[in-house]
């Protein structure tokens, strides 16, 4: 059953500019779905939208059956954690959560026993007293995700959380966000610029740009099988390689791939981890460079024309910088006129 509902919502802000553009999309109970794409690509400002915070300058957004188009970020079942924390600084940590509830006239005894049980939820038991200026910059994370949940809002709103703070911190908790999201099963909405946390913390991906929807689908699919060029290119590591479709063939400098679609131009894209690689005399590109991670390593191909590949392998010493070699596409897709056109 769908509990968030956007109906062809667009904001035209007042130079006339499209910041969403006839966005659509429902969100089931319980689901996680990630709003992904690059900085101005409209994300944000549709979570606003769906908050309150920014009105639309057409269409509806329906929550739990109720249209909140025009209320106000009060009246609306949502819970907003923001990317600065947006904490009080003159409040501990306790008075922060239960500000919210005093303004429900709620009885004290309830709200401390709210406002323990997510402080406990969220890995922050016995840290009520404190000040938010005493916590680290993930403690405030969680205490911020922890004055929404207090409100028991139907729909967690979530905008680039974990942008502020370093890359293990980041991993720590996002998994711990997606585990109190699936515990309590409570419906969310995030937005990100980072692949690797929509890919683990979704349900589904809407990948936009330009104010506009590329793809909505599963993590797996918007990895394995992107429907547009832009998708293809923003999502992981990607080959893309622009050249013309001849006789069934594509070409590009020393790349030829049989190709069964109709002769015209076509960009070609290929995975790093689908493109193989082997010594040659009769070399298709030379090796520019290789780095070895440990677990894996990546070859920088040369075609003759400058055209430069990605390849990911196994055992990195057996390359070297100016070694010819030949490439062996094993999974690719085409694309022309933004659409796909093929798929292996």
């Amino acid at each position: 059953m769908s509990v968030l509902h956007i109906a062809e919502v667009t904001k035209t802000f007042s130079a006339g500019a499209k910041a969403v553009d006839s966005f659509s999309l429902d969100v089931a109970d319980g689901e996680l779905v990630c709003l992904l794409g690059p900085s101005g690509s409209g994300k944000s400002t549709l979570l606003r939208m769906v908050g309150g915070f920014e009105q639309p300058t057409s269409g509806s957004i329906t929550i739990d059956g109720e249209d909140v188009t025009h209320l106000p970020p009060e009246r609306r079942p949502t819970g907003m954690v923001f990317q600065s924390h947006a904490l009080w600084t003159h409040m501990n940590v306790f008075k922060n959560l239960a500000f919210g509830l005093k303004l429900r006239r709620m009885p004290a005894a309830e709200i401390r026993d709210k406002v323990e049980a997510v402080l406990d939820l969220v890995g922050l038991a016995g840290y009520g007293d404190r000040m938010t200026t005493q916590l680290s910059g993930g403690q405030q994370q969680r205490v911020a995700l922890a004055r929404s949940l207090v409100l028991e809002p139907k729909i967690l709103l979530l905008d680039e959380p974990f942008a502020s703070l370093d890359q293990h911190l980041r991993e720590r908790l996002r998994e711990e966000v997606r585990d109190i999201q699936q515990r309590l099963g409570i419906t969310t909405l995030f937005v990100t610029h980072g692949q690797d946390e929509a890919l683990s913390m979704a349900d589904r991906i809407v990948v936009m740009a330009n104010g506009k929807t590329e793809q909505i689908d599963r993590p797996d699919v918007v990895y394995r099988d992107p429907k547009t060029p832009f998708v293809a290119g923003f999502i992981g590591s990607m080959n893309l390689i622009d050249g013309e479709v001849r006789n069934g063939y594509f070409m590009r400098s020393d790349l030829t791939v049989q190709l069964q679609v109709p002769d015209g131009p076509a960009t070609l894209a290929i995975r790093p981890e689908s493109l193989d690689v082997t010594a040659s005399d009769t070399p298709k590109a030379s090796v520019h460079r290789v780095t070895d991670y440990g677990s894996h390593g990546l070859v920088d191909l040369d075609l003759a024309d400058g055209t430069r590949l990605k390849s990911m392998v196994a055992h990195p010493d057996l390359f070297r910088a100016g070694q010819g070699v030949d490439v062996f596409p094993r999974a690719i897709a085409a694309y022309r006129d933004n659409q796909q056109i093929y798929r292996s």
